[in-house]
């Protein structure tokens, strides 16, 4: 009697994390600002990790548009990286005379970076300021800028076409794709949530064991359960939809518009592991599904500095 064999095929992700931080120091850089007033690049580092990433600095001493004319801006650039791409979360900051850092800027969250995109803050400190402010972030009228950045790389796929199992060779879990299918099709549904207008139909079996807001909500004697339909007043309909897809699937497609409202709904709504999962870099892979950058090559997270 001969055994079935089936072949198995089988692979993983490992994502790991680095840190590492790049002092530049300007000379004379009071010149710089008021003669020559262009671009000023940085020598080439790398994380020191391996030297097969390159990575640059650049400062723009008129901004980068007619809009931040009066700032300096300040940008990181990945000029190469044999696992590109790769998330990157980087913090600016100026080394005052007493050698600490002050006047810093950290990006919101991690970004994917591919070789050749720039990001950074357009509005990283207005001129005005910064000359007032000389005697403190000038010594010696030398500028010297820390950069400090989070790595998240991709760092091995491994498949195996090869290997064998004896028996039977079971499905993969198909729970997440299932449990989708309800949500995006309604069916079967028990409840009903009303976002700006539009009615989605919901089970509130999944969205109490996903959320103890919701659960609250179908839980003890408040409208929401005696109607079996709840109001949504404070998310936008895409919003609520990304987050729906999580509750439903533990994915979740997100748009740039997106990036900081999906963080505050998860807050909102006590989705815990999609709070840390827009923090952590090692479950990004997990996280989303889709991470839809659109955003120039340049952006200001913080656009009122």
């Amino acid at each position: 009697m001969t055994e079935d064999r089936a072949a198995e095929r089988w692979g993983y992700t490992e994502i790991s994390v680095q840190k590492f931080s790049y002092i530049w120091t300007i000379r004379k850089f009071r010149f710089l600002l008021q003669e020559r007033g262009d671009a000023i690049k940085s020598p080439t580092f790398s994380s020191g990790a391996s030297d097969n990433d390159k990575w640059c600095l650049e400062i723009l001493t008129n901004g980068f548009d007619e809009e931040s004319k009066d700032y300096l801006s300040i940008l990181l650039t990945l000029l190469s990286c044999p696992k590109s791409p790769v998330w990157a979360r980087f913090q600016f900051s100026i080394m005052s005379v007493d050698g600490e850092k002050t006047k810093g800027m950290i990006s919101p969250r991690f970004f994917k970076s591919t070789p050749n995109q720039q990001c950074g803050f357009k509005k990283f400190i207005h001129r005005d300021l910064f000359l007032s402010l000389e005697s403190w972030l000038l010594p010696d009228n030398e500028l010297t800028v820390l950069c400090d950045v989070d790595l998240a790389i991709q760092d091995s796929f491994i498949n195996s076409e090869e290997s064998t199992v004896p028996g039977i060779q079971g499905p993969r879990c198909t729970t997440a794709d299932e449990l989708g299918q309800l949500w995006e099709n309604s069916l079967f549904t028990d409840c009903s949530l009303v976002v700006a207008g539009q009615e989605f139909g919901a089970h509130k079996a999944i969205l109490a064991a996903r959320s103890p807001v919701f659960r609250a909500m179908f839980e003890h004697d408040m409208e929401e359960r005696r109607k079996n339909c709840a109001e949504i007043h404070d998310l936008e309909p895409q919003v609520f939809k990304a987050m729906m897809d999580f509750i439903y699937t533990g994915k979740v497609t997100v748009f740039h518009s997106m990036a900081d409202s999906i963080p505050a709904a998860a807050d909102k709504y006590g989705l815990e592991r999609l709070k840390v999962m827009c923090e952590d870099p090692h479950l990004l892979a997990e996280a989303f599904s889709t991470w839809h950058l659109l955003t120039p090559l340049y952006w200001n997270p913080f656009p009122n500095a």
